[in-house]
């Protein structure tokens, strides 16, 4: 917090610190982890239940520490390159998990369907559900404004994108064409995946160029009250902060994740659907709240921004990763192989993110598009065979190439972008 004093005053001013409410959240969060980090020292495994609660809680609680963070780090690295940075952070924790089913796959095939089940739902959850939560969010906050006069009527029907958002959409455009070759290939081999990673590294080069008009947005909250204390101390915390959730993170992922598979043998539930859901749910907690929040500050373009950014990521590193992990726990040099049901997954994950694109292509997300998504989402659940998916990727390709026709002027400047040298503050068409 910062003292307010008069100008006689000012050069005792005490530098600014944390709240002892902020500190009480961060030793909440460690003490929800310190089980986990017990547990596996003294090598404990009382039943799979049991160290679902203990590992899952501590990757949650670490998963809030990161998300902290990597938002309170924006006040030292501006403009789309934090964005970009703050959806990396944001998604670790999902990375450890599902990179360690596909290590774990290359000694043990029958782990081969969730290393792809863990990514296909944690895929399909961030933009059928986590897009539409962080519009309506921000259409519903937009309503104060449009009252006092400063926003127009039409900002509570339709959220408005930021320019520099082109470039990440234009990523994610090539990225899901590109994922349409995964369930033709029936495999991800391990040269794709070297060539998504050299898209990530592009990516992240292309957005550190990338500058905003809102690189002074004021941070509130645990984020806020990192970024006021004074550069060296805040700088410190970040990292002690970034050190404590990795170390939690790496040593709870693999028990978490094997948790996550023997549970649905003790709870006579399918484990896949519970790799495929309850894990992406837990790992990616901490990124919707994020996201809302900025929502809920009326910053509608950065929260959306974000989760594009992580969809980004997801399909060019995570992707990327999983055929280089199979390979180093013993899998085959040919890649991460898919069977029929994960190709019918890997389709219909491919076609709902071009769905996704042709929505926000024109730089507008309106609210029936929201619900529209989240309606398809939820459909999902209720298509439980091979034919049911593969209706559902039809429908999402079709519905696709009508938004685009409508959205047709803004095709060329955003498959375009990441081979546009960007301008300041933002792209311009």
């Amino acid at each position: 917090m910062t003292n307010t004093l008069s100008p006689a005053a000012a050069p005792t001013v005490a530098p600014p610190r944390m709240g002892a409410s902020a500190w009480g959240r961060i030793a909440i969060c460690i003490a929800i982890a310190l089980p986990a980090v017990v547990f596996r020292i003294g090598g404990f495994a009382p039943n799979a239940l049991v160290d679902l609660l203990v590992f899952g809680g501590a990757v949650v609680a670490a998963s809030f520490l990161l998300a902290w963070a990597a938002e309170a780090a924006q006040k030292d690295i501006a403009g789309a390159l934090a964005i970009a940075i703050l959806a990396l952070i944001a998604v670790l924790p999902e990375y450890a998990v599902d990179l360690y089913y596909a290590f774990r796959s290359g000694y043990d095939p029958a782990y081969e369907q969730f290393a792809a089940a863990n990514m296909t739902g944690s895929n399909r959850l961030l933009l059928g559900f986590g897009w539409p939560l962080v519009v309506i969010i921000s259409l519903l906050v937009a309503r104060r404004f449009v009252k006092t006069g400063s926003l127009p009527a039409s900002a509570t029907r339709v959220l408005e994108l930021e320019r520099s958002s082109r470039l990440d959409i234009g990523f994610l455009a090539l990225l899901a064409l590109v994922a349409f070759l995964i369930p033709l290939m029936g495999s991800i081999p391990m040269w794709f995946g070297f060539v998504l990673l050299a898209a990530f590294v592009w990516y992240l080069w292309r957005a550190s160029k990338v500058t905003d008009d809102d690189d002074d947005e004021e941070l509130v909250g645990m984020a806020g009250n990192i970024a006021s204390m004074p550069q060296r101390a805040r700088r410190w915390t970040i990292v002690a902060l970034f050190v404590v959730a990795a170390a939690v993170i790496l040593s709870s992922a693999e028990p978490f994740a094997d948790a996550l598979v023997d549970s649905g043998s003790a709870l006579g539930i399918d484990s896949y659907f519970l790799v495929q859901w309850l894990a992406p749910l837990a790992t990616e907690a901490p990124e919707f709240i994020v996201a809302a929040l900025f929502a809920l500050r009326g910053m509608g373009g950065a929260a959306i921004g974000t989760l594009i950014a992580s969809k980004v990521n997801q399909w060019s590193l995570l992707v990327g990763s999983l055929p280089i992990a199979h390979v180093l726990g013993g899998g085959t040099t040919g890649g991460l192989p898919l069977d029929s049901r994960q190709v019918e997954e890997f389709m219909l994950t491919a076609s709902q993110t071009v769905l996704g694109v042709a929505i926000i292509i024109a730089l507008r997300f309106h609210r029936w598009s929201a619900i529209a998504l989240a309606a398809l989402f939820a459909v999902q659940f209720f298509v439980t065979d091979t034919n049911g998916r593969w209706v559902l990727s039809i429908v999402h390709i079709v519905a696709a190439l009508v938004v685009f026709w409508i959205n047709r002027r803004d095709i060329l400047p955003t498959i375009t972008a990441p081979f546009r040298r960007p301008s300041s503050p933002a792209f311009r068409d």
